[in-house]
């Protein structure tokens, strides 16, 4: 099932609840975000349930092995699958990650983040033209979680991936649970971040858990949404109006009861919020790329 205009608070598609959605009939969640990674991988998920799902709910393609920031040419054999998998499904858009995890010869466990160079956002912004030459449309880049600063940065990284969606001419994807966690883990003003974030260009919003270490917070996925995360939330969508959000729950999956309890305080919020301005709407409307 596809649509050109998504609304509303929608979850993250995962395999323990799939059965449970589909007989259910009519769940009250207006779409999914599925982890295209989860699906491409020999012996992965079942396909044929992924497409019943499709059928009934519009969904997102969101992936976390391209390694858009890497050195390695881009893996084209993996954006043909991506790009086959978007096509089956009907999904609206695909997202990944402004992070390296490796290149063609290792692989590393984690999304690491870029250093924030004129450098980097002139390589970075490389690759994402290179994507949406090939994916025929624009894509989602997504701020990740970091654990350390970069001794060579130049910019903040509100300024660095606000460069590099208008150099790319990409939209964004708003992780504010990252935003938050980093703000923590660097002892930084996380409202930095968000006043420098272009709002026209963002499209979907991210909420998730964090899991608090000693001296750190870890960007699990596999706790409710934290109270400060959802007051982020809350000023920003106040100011920018709605804009389609999910929960992001991987880890330590709760029942599908709990994770719609998470949705519906994000969907309370979206209905509450004024309408996005006509030019926002008009290019968050327009993701045809050329």
């Amino acid at each position: 099932m596809s649509d050109n205009h998504l609304v509303g608070a929608g979850i993250g598609l995962r395999l323990p609840h799939v059965q449970e959605i589909l007989a259910a009939g009519q769940t009250g969640i207006p779409w999914f975000e599925v982890l295209v990674d989860n699906w491409l991988v020999e012996g992965g998920l079942n396909k044929r349930m992924l497409q019943e799902v499709c059928e009934r709910y519009p969904i997102v393609l969101h992936s976390v092995g391209l390694s858009l920031g890497g050195l390695s040419p881009l893996d084209l054999d993996y954006l043909k699958q991506v790009k086959a998998l978007k096509r089956e499904t009907g999904a609206i858009w695909y997202s990944e990650h402004a992070s390296f995890s490796g290149n063609n010869d290792f692989k590393v466990p984690d999304l690491l983040p870029l250093p924030y160079t004129e450098e980097a956002v002139d390589h970075l912004s490389q690759r994402i033209m290179q994507v949406q030459e090939f994916m025929g449309e624009r894509i989602l880049l997504e701020n990740v979680s970091t654990y350390l600063s970069c001794q060579f940065n130049e910019m903040t990284e509100g300024e660095f991936i606000a460069a590099v969606a208008d150099k790319a001419d990409c939209y964004l994807l708003l992780d504010i649970n990252n935003a938050y966690v980093t703000a923590k883990n660097l002892d930084q003003e996380m409202q930095t971040f968000m006043d420098v974030i272009p709002v026209e260009r963002v499209k979907q919003i991210h909420l998730a858990g964090f899991h608090e270490k000693e001296d750190f917070l870890l960007d699990a996925h596999n706790h409710a949404v934290d109270q400060k995360v959802w007051q982020a939330f809350e000023q920003f969508i106040e100011k920018n109006g709605a804009i389609p959000s999910m929960i992001e729950w991987d880890n330590d999956l709760p029942p599908l009861a709990r994770l719609l309890q998470e949705r519906e305080i994000a969907a309370s919020i979206l209905a509450s919020a004024k309408p996005v301005t006509q030019a926002a709407a008009a290019f968050r409307g327009s993701y045809a790329f050329s």
